[in-house]
């Protein structure tokens, strides 16, 4: 965090206001929300709003639920919670003297009842000025209610909050009644609450509305995390909102990190003002708190406005999210030593990059373990990543712990009721899973707790797809960095981090060249070029469309779109599907292969899966809802398949 303030903009947009006049001066605090903490969110604010009265701003914006942070879970269903919230509602609006503060925070109706029997909560906007809260709702309360409440993804607003439209409902008025600005200074502004803008999708617009009902500004408190693209999306979004009801939006977002508890989520900020012709003048701070002030004209300009840009996010973008996700989640952890059990592959290098930006040399430890299987190869370039990071090292060969273990379990006698012996069979998948838990649960695990630190893990996105990995061995760890990235933007993102991050060769060139493999078998040995079993490149494709996609395809899709030959447009792949999977047979027995990986015994390893730090608009965790129900096939699937192999 820093205490910086900077002033955008107001300047330059002196001369022209001088002739067109000005309607309001606006500071948007793009703040770093503590989740959890009302006190700590109220004295921060506090400090904001003193600067922003002291630069002269009419009004100062904070984002959705400043007070107590998005993320808290049934916290929301403790009285002891809300009264603190509401106190420090109350500082705020007490700090408002000779300046207005919208801010959002818990709206409380102790009186009435969410449909769960608790008290009544709302996630509401507040606009204090002077030590007084303004009305809106009608003049029922003094805060805007969110009137579209998201439940999707990580959302589910609707298990703690009421929202406008079912107020409504249980009032018998309109929607509409409901939706009434504020007077602040004379003008009529418009409260609305992060998902409120996103609208396209619901039956009513509460921007619309706001509008028809006299708003000269509309705010938008958000609580929106960073995803790939997000902010290009927000661009596109209240740009053409903001041009379509000829009325500027001022829109302010978090900056930090927040989770719950299964997701790790960062927050890019994104502040900043859409004039009447959906022009942007905002923050170009991102990943990191800021307030930006501009002045909104009384034509509904602001100075220094200009097209909005919707240049995509790159693996660079990602890169920068991952460094500030990371490193933050280690700061509200407190943790400060970290240990990566390093591989000399391209994940556990990537992780190892990461942490080397994070905490100082002497509190990163990069741990080999090398068994019988690890290759000189690997286990040199294991050394050489170490070396280039300027970190602890050490190389710690785990084979007479496997060889203990295999002993035990060769002598494991089990006898039932009637005295009958029961030997176990050690297979070499048992051996590989031995292999892997002593690297983790075992040596990785002790390793982090006599350094007092954490261990990471290292999975990725494909991995964890498919459960490639191995639940308390390579699958623990106290984050996973990188489990929100498929495989080959593993590779991106190494690269970024080579060129943008280091500006040298800080992961070795041969990690990019080596065959990705676990080295637990001779039927894994990287220098003959044995490794995993999948040709990445489709591989992700295929198992990003199956989580990503917003309606999610199953193998009724994916063999219907390979039938009609569009399979490689629909998934995104830039191959052709035919050089890797020659014939229908082929296809088929790989398709049902990674189906049965990814509804099979994977969805146990992700339930008990670290945190996994989010980038996409799906991560495994609770972004990725899902049971252990095992892998289905539907009726259609079946026929499709007898009509695909009868062409064969």
């Amino acid at each position: 965090m820093t205490n910086a303030f900077p002033v955008i903009a107001s300047v330059a947009g002196r001369r022209y206001y001088d002739a067109h006049g000005v309607l309001m001066r606006i500071c948007l605090a793009q703040m770093d929300v503590q989740a959890g903490y009302p006190e700590a969110n109220a004295a921060r604010m506090i400090g904001f709003i003193e600067r922003a009265r002291a630069a002269g701003c009419d009004l100062i914006v904070f984002p959705e639920l400043a007070i107590p942070g998005y993320f808290v879970g049934d916290e929301w269903d403790r009285p002891s919670f809300l009264r603190a919230c509401e106190a420090a509602g109350e500082l705020i609006c007490a700090a408002s003297q000779g300046i207005a503060v919208a801010f959002g925070n818990v709206g409380i109706d102790w009186q009435r009842r969410n449909e769960d029997g608790r008290v009544r909560r709302y996630n509401a906007c507040f606009l204090a000025q002077d030590g007084a809260f303004l009305p809106s709702c009608g003049g029922r309360y003094p805060f805007a209610i969110k009137t579209l409440a998201p439940n999707y993804r990580i959302f589910e607003e609707s298990r703690y909050f009421y929202d406008a439209r079912k107020l409504a409902m249980e009032l018998h008025v309109s929607v509409a009644e409901l939706l009434t600005p504020f007077v602040c200074r004379g003008i009529a502004i418009g409260g609305m609450v992060c998902e409120d803008v996103w609208d396209s999708d619901y039956s009513l617009s509460p921007a619309e509305l706001l509008t028809q009902a006299g708003a000269h500004l509309l705010l938008t408190i958000s609580a929106s995390p960073f995803t790939w693209n997000k902010q290009n999306k927000r661009l596109r979004v209240l740009s053409a909102l903001a041009a379509r009801l000829h009325t500027p939006i001022a829109y302010v977002n978090y900056a930090g990190v927040q989770n719950n508890g299964k997701n790790v989520f960062t927050f890019d900020g994104g502040a900043g003002i859409y004039d009447a012709q959906g022009h942007f003048a905002g923050s170009a701070v991102r990943f990191g708190e800021d307030a930006f002030i501009a002045e909104i004209g009384a034509d509904g300009a602001v100075a220094g406005g200009k097209p909005v840009d919707l240049t995509d996010d790159d693996a660079n973008v990602a890169t920068q999210a991952l460094l500030y996700g990371a490193g933050r989640f280690l700061t509200d952890r407190k943790i400060s030593r970290v240990v990566v059990g390093i591989s000399g592959g391209i994940d556990s290098a990537v992780v190892a990059a990461l942490h080397a930006r994070l905490v100082p040399p002497e509190n990163l430890l990069l741990a080999n373990l090398p068994a019988r299987f690890n290759s000189a190869t690997t286990r040199n370039l294991a050394a050489e990543l170490a070396r280039n990071l300027g970190c602890l090292y050490a190389e710690v060969p785990i084979d007479d712990a496997v060889g203990l273990t295999r002993r035990q379990l060769d002598g494991f006698v089990a006898r039932d009721a009637a005295g009958r012996e029961h030997r176990l069979q050690v297979t070499g998948p048992v051996m590989e899973n031995v292999q892997a838990r002593d690297r983790g649960a075992r040596v990785l695990a002790a390793v982090a707790a006599a350094f007092g630190g954490a261990f990471t893990c290292n999975a990725n996105k494909t991995e964890m797809a498919t459960g490639y990995g191995t639940l308390y061995g390579d699958i623990a760890g106290y984050l996973a960095p990188i489990g929100d990235l498929w495989k080959g933007q593993v590779y991106d993102v190494a690269r970024c981090l080579n060129r943008g991050v280091f500006g040298r060769e800080a992961i070795p060139r041969g990690i990019f060249t080596l065959t990705p493999s676990a080295e637990l078998s001779k039927d894994q040995a990287v220098d003959e070029g044995k490794g995993d079993p999948f040709v990445y490149p489709y591989h992700d494709a295929l198992l990003r469309a199956w989580v990503e996609r917003w309606e999610r395809p199953s193998p009724e899709e994916i063999l219907s779109w390979y039938m009609d030959g569009t399979l490689e447009k629909q998934i995104g792949y830039e191959g052709q599907v035919a050089t890797i999977l020659k014939n229908p047979v082929v296809f088929i027995a790989d398709l049902e292969r990674c189906w049965n990986l990814y509804q099979g015994l994977a969805v146990a390893k992700r339930i008990q899966a670290p945190p996994v730090l989010v980038v996409s608009r799906r991560a495994f965790g609770f972004d990725h809802r899902e049971a252990q129900l095992g892998p289905r096939y539907t009726p259609r699937y079946q026929e499709l398949r007898k009509q695909c192999l009868g062409r064969a």
